[in-house]
């Protein structure tokens, strides 16, 4: 499994980092403003209905789904309920496609209602958003072919199709000016990565399983399962999408830059979220979903208990980072052009914020894999709906006092409940024993990133303090200083609390 994990996370690492040379573009050619504001609105709309219909809820009901279809029927029967899956999710995109760009200012009304009294930014967002909507019908078929070939334990192509999503920004960014604004540079990379990411994962699966065709509807007892799974976890999987869209929605009322500076800082901190989480509860729910087939609950378990600790092992760092330097990364990340040193202090103390529900987000995917791969769906929602509903209030509560790093906290507690809640939920069905040996590693990880973090934030007085009279590469000096007593501090604690042995049968796994 582990080697699977590092599949998947080399790929999304490749896409983080090319992800955040698209960022850098951003922000030196859009900055903080006005423009970069309307067209981040044009972005969230289609990423979050993506991260909602498509790579959240839909990956959650059909992995499951098709490999117990596999698993019962063969090849056959899967193929025919691929079949009927891809035919109504044509569908019903499409009839989402045509009300959105229909009805595009009045989702706009609704998304950034801020804008009302900014016509200009408000036609742009209009404008911006319907040329970049279209993508969301596109990634709806790619994430459905990502999750057949997943299932075949092939994850390395749609693990790296989101690269082409950077690669296609990057290069409409780079012509720039040959459009109208910078966004709408931007908007067009977004819908022209959709039919690059298409036709990769199209390519990869006809040649090793073919590609689903059209076939009439038929609610058989497979399709209907799938609709009573795909409910649930549709409104699991709203959660953290509507506390995003939340975000969005009362940024537009804070001053200029506030989206912005939500925006750089949650690409930051989704970068263990994507290359952790993602790829971990990629490759755990359907591992988990062949064993319990097969009748393996324990092999389930214990699955579930080596990614646990390998998340953990891989988030601490971030987590000690982002809440103890997150100036200094900031800076060396995006201030040039046009993003100044205000733009990045305002988003350094969002990143701080968001860095406190690092690991419940990181961790989230690997616990609702134990209610998924039995394809419960509904369990899950109670902690999700419940942890919403703390962040929305939070978020009223210290949008007032805070700005938009209020809204990162209030995000960041209801991220806590949401875990805590479906840890509770796991244990109590017998699916996950939080055991002795399970506190003791957590204690053991609240101690090493105790350390960490303290050996930062005295790295970093030492750097301020010592390289304060250079006029050029200071931050980045010291990020590299950072980084190396960070990897020599963490290693050390790693070892000495845990043990070797611990980690080769991490490793081994």
């Amino acid at each position: 499994m582990l080697g699977r994990i590092f599949t998947v996370g080399g790929y999304t690492l490749l896409s983080r980092l090319t992800g955040f040379a698209r960022d850098v573009m951003l922000a030196a050619l859009l900055g903080a403003g006005p423009v970069a504001d309307a067209f981040f609105v044009a972005w969230r709309l289609p990423n979050n209905f993506r991260a909602i219909f498509a790579e959240g809820a839909f990956n959650t009901a059909f992995i499951p789904a098709y490999a117990h279809v596999h698993g019962k029927g063969g090849e056959t029967s899967a193929r025919l309920f691929a079949n009927r899956i891809f035919t109504l999710l044509f569908i019903s995109q499409l009839v989402l496609l045509v009300a959105a760009l229909l009805f595009m200012p009045q989702a706009i009304s609704i998304l950034a209602p801020g804008f009302t009294d900014e016509p200009e930014q408000r036609r742009l967002a209009i404008e911006l958003t319907r040329i970049a909507f279209p993508y969301l019908l596109l990634i709806t078929l790619v994430t459905l072919y990502g999750g057949m070939l997943n299932v075949m334990h092939r994850f390395a192509s749609a693990a790296a199709a989101s690269i082409l999503l950077n690669i296609s920004m990057m290069a409409t960014l780079a012509l720039a000016a040959f459009f109208p604004t910078v966004g709408h540079a931007a908007a067009w990379g977004v819908l022209i990565s959709g039919f690059l990411q298409y036709f990769l994962l199209a390519a990869d699966l006809a040649r090793h399983g073919g590609l689903p065709r059209f076939a009439p509807p038929r609610l058989d007892e497979d399709v209907r399962a799938f609709f009573r799974a795909i409910g649930p976890a549709t409104l699991g999987s709203m959660g953290t999408q509507v506390a995003m869209f939340a975000d969005t929605i009362i940024a537009t009322f804070l001053a200029a830059g506030a989206l912005s500076a939500l925006y750089y800082a949650e690409r930051i901190y989704q970068l263990p979220i994507g290359v952790i989480g993602i790829a971990i509860g990629t490759v755990l729910l359907p591992e988990m979903s062949r064993r319990i087939i097969a009748g393996d609950d324990a092999g389930a378990a214990a699955s579930q208990r080596r990614a646990f600790e390998f998340t953990l092992l891989a988030t601490v760092p971030f987590v000690a980072a982002f809440v103890t330097v997150p100036d200094v990364i900031m800076r060396v990340a995006f201030v040039r052009g046009a993003f100044t040193d205000a733009n990045a202090a305002n988003a350094a103390v969002t990143l701080a914020a968001y860095a406190v529900g690092l690991i419940p987000y990181v961790t989230i995917r690997s616990a609702v894999a134990a209610f998924y791969a039995r394809k419960d769906t509904a369990t899950p929602v109670k902690a999700s709906l419940t942890g919403l509903a703390v962040n929305i209030v939070l978020k009223v509560l210290l949008m007032g006092s805070l700005a938009q790093v209020g809204l990162a906290l209030a995000t960041a507690a209801g991220a806590w409940i949401n875990l805590l809640l479906v840890l509770g939920f796991a244990a109590r069905a017998g699916y996950l024993e939080l055991d002795r040996a399970f506190w003791l590693s957590l204690a053991k990880f609240l101690i090493v990133g105790a350390i960490l973090a303290a050996a930062l934030w005295f790295t970093a007085q030492l750097a301020a303090s010592h390289l304060g009279q250079l006029s050029r590469f200071r931050d980045e000096i010291a990020l590299a200083l950072l980084v190396v007593v960070g990897a020599i501090v963490y290693a050390g604690s790693i070892l000495l609390l845990f043990g070797r042995g611990w980690l080769r049968s991490l490793v081994r796994s």
